[in-house]
């Protein structure tokens, strides 16, 4: 019995030992524990290779940081519809934008989740650990070895754990040691600066403060709404007018701030420029008139080049003001990019949004659909190119247009891009659609826009007018004009000349109304008047329960205005017919009789009446 129990003990310690040997063995190659001959021999090595892990993961901050939180991004193209492709280019750095519309002119959304950054930040280190150069190590005559790695990351407010796996085992002749897990934790305010970039995009978002600041710059730095005093019209160059929102926007943007204590106010007026939303790091608001900027301006009165306010109350004796205006309304569609930096002495973080002023009004603020890890986009109908459609593009004589014309197709509010073609004829595929437009574009031809029902058409003639750069010469009574002329073509495709500074426009073959103004310096003085008007108001007291009202009358008194130019020759011609041959030459002479020279406020209002009757005459230059 005594001899059964030794036995048993026996194993009993056998198995210890093995287990023992064992768990010695597996810390042994998993690099918990090394020999003891090589205790701390190798540590350089791992020391080395962990600072290679910290320094590879600041380079992929500092990337994602520039970037807007994005390692890697495709380049999706814009159109001339929405000039934006889904990146905006600073300095060199393609940075994804967060808010932008697509080229079909759907708005997307790209903001980066932290899930998504820790896993692309991960993925960036883990893939460029390859790059640490262990050649001082192999010049001791040590043979190193690796295990893949894997890395896992997590951003915080101040910092960034990481977390490696990665084996690698060091040896020499007498010594070997192995390691095999790293934690580190890496200095950066990456976390705060997100945290504050999201709370910054979702106040744009849901409050639109960048478009309602582009809105009182719009007004305060273009023609919108108004009214000029005086007999002749107002007139401003359309890109003089694009040009001078540019640099409006660029200043105005850059001055723009949070609340905080990252600058100092120079005087109470700059409390404008501060958006009403405290944070704790510095921010940074760019726009640059270099960057794709869409800039339209609708409305009548303007064409390509002018932006016109012709005069009224000059008919049938002034009307009942005494004197003339110019009222004008143009409308602006505009959208350009803001880059919006979170900074600090030695780390950023930037991300881009467009901003949208529709119609002179900021888009509609939505709220943040970005919640949490889950995004959602509009559907984008360019994805579903389903019909076939087959184009013929043809000139005004039936033949097949063999310049380059760029094809497009319009749903609802999306216009997708469907190619180009240098042949006359297109065949490709469009999303289906009922009642869509065809929409045809060439550098030297008029817009086309054409009805077409893609569910159930295939085949389309577009006729398409070729536009013809001609330069508008002025006679008055058989004599060059030395006056200031706004020359007016009303048509499909009207444009407006305004001598003497731009005599040039773009013509097609067809019918129009034309229109002549000369102008020449008159300095009538229309003296100051006092005119008493009334009207009814509520009564007060009780009787005002009942409805009753007075009559309450006031004096309004108009000041003395100075006519600088008045009309001195024009007239009109309707249902004029221009051909290609008057148009080819490049050369269009306009004809107009003289009024009497414009001294007198009677004389003036003569040639007013003279003008309703007056006609223009057209010839083309050989």
């Amino acid at each position: 019995m005594l001899r059964n129990k030794k036995a048993q003990l026996t194993i009993i310690i056998i198995i210890a030992v093995v287990l023992a040997l064992g768990i010695i063995s597996y810390l042994f190659f998993t690099g918990k524990i090394g020999l003891p001959s090589s205790s701390g021999e190798f540590d350089s090595v791992f020391t080395y290779y962990q600072q290679c892990i910290e320094q590879q993961t600041k380079t992929a901050l500092d990337i994602s940081g520039s970037q807007g939180g994005h390692m890697n991004a495709d380049f999706i193209p814009g159109s001339d519809y929405a000039p934006f492709s889904n990146q905006l280019n600073f300095v060199g750095i393609p940075i994804p934008y967060w808010y932008y519309i697509s080229s079909n002119g759907v708005i997307k959304q790209n903001v980066p989740t932290k899930s998504q950054m820790e896993k692309e930040i991960a993925d960036y280190v883990q893939n460029n650990l390859w790059k640490c150069n262990f050649d001082q190590f192999y010049a001791q005559g040590w043979d190193i070895q690796f295990g893949k790695p894997t890395l896992t990351v997590r951003i915080n407010t101040n910092n960034v754990k990481v977390d490696a796996k990665s084996a690698i085992t060091v040896s020499n002749s007498e010594s070997s040691s192995s390691k095999n897990e790293y934690s580190l934790s890496v200095d950066s305010k990456f976390g705060s600066f997100y945290d504050t970039a999201k709370s910054i995009y979702d106040k744009e978002l849901s409050e639109s403060f960048l478009e309602n600041y582009s809105v009182d710059i719009l007004r305060t730095y273009a023609p919108v709404d108004g009214v000029e005093l005086g007999c002749s019209p107002k007139v401003w160059k359309t890109n003089d007018v694009e040009n001078k929102l540019k640099e409006a926007l660029t200043a105005n943007i850059a001055a723009l701030k949070f609340e905080g204590d990252y600058y100092a106010l120079k005087n109470k007026t700059d409390n404008y420029f501060v958006i009403n939303q405290e944070v704790s790091d510095s921010i940074n608001l760019i726009y640059s008139k270099d960057w794709p900027t869409k800039i339209e301006i609708n409305g009548k009165g303007v064409n390509s080049q002018l932006l016109t306010a012709k005069p009224v109350g000059n008919e049938g004796g002034f009307g009942t003001f005494g004197f003339c205006y110019s009222p004008y309304h143009f409308v602006y569609d505009i959208s350009y990019p803001v880059l919006i930096q979170v900074y600090s002495t030695n780390e950023l973080f930037q991300f881009p949004v467009v901003v949208v002023v529709d119609k002179n009004m900021p888009r509609n603020a939505i709220p943040s659909y970005y919640q949490g890890e889950d995004t959602t986009e509009d559907i984008d109908l360019c994805e579903f190119n389903t019909q076939n459609v087959n184009v013929n593009l043809l000139d005004s004589k039936l033949n097949p247009i063999t310049d380059k014309i760029q094809l497009s197709y319009q749903c609802f509010t999306q216009e997708c891009p469907l190619g180009e073609t240098t042949t006359g004829s297109f065949s490709g595929a469009a999303p289906a659609c009922v009642n869509g437009y065809l929409i045809a574009k060439g550098d030297n031809y008029a817009t086309k826009k054409q009805l077409f029902s893609s569910n159930e058409e295939t085949n389309a003639d577009m006729l398409i007018d070729r536009l013809y750069n001609v330069s508008i010469n002025l006679e008055v009574s058989g004599h060059s004009s030395n006056g200031i002329a706004l020359i007016s073509f009303e048509g499909n495709n009207g444009a407006t000349a305004f001598l003497p500074d731009n005599g040039k426009i773009k013509l097609s073959e067809g019918m129009y109304n034309v229109t002549v103004y000369v102008y020449e310096n008159s300095s009538i003085t229309l003296p100051s008047s006092t005119k008493t008007q009334c009207t009814q108001v509520p009564e007060t007291g009780l009787s005002a329960l009942f409805g009753a009202t007075k009559e309450q009358c006031y004096e309004v008194t108009t000041p003395s205005t100075t006519i600088e130019f008045g009309l001195s020759a024009g007239g009109k011609a309707t249902d004029q017919y221009i051909l290609p041959e008057m148009l080819e030459d490049g050369q269009l002479l306009v004809q107009v009789n003289e009024f009497p020279k414009p001294t007198s406020l009677e004389q003036l209002q003569y040639n007013y009446e003279a003008f309703e009757s007056a006609g223009v005459g057209i010839e083309w230059e050989n």
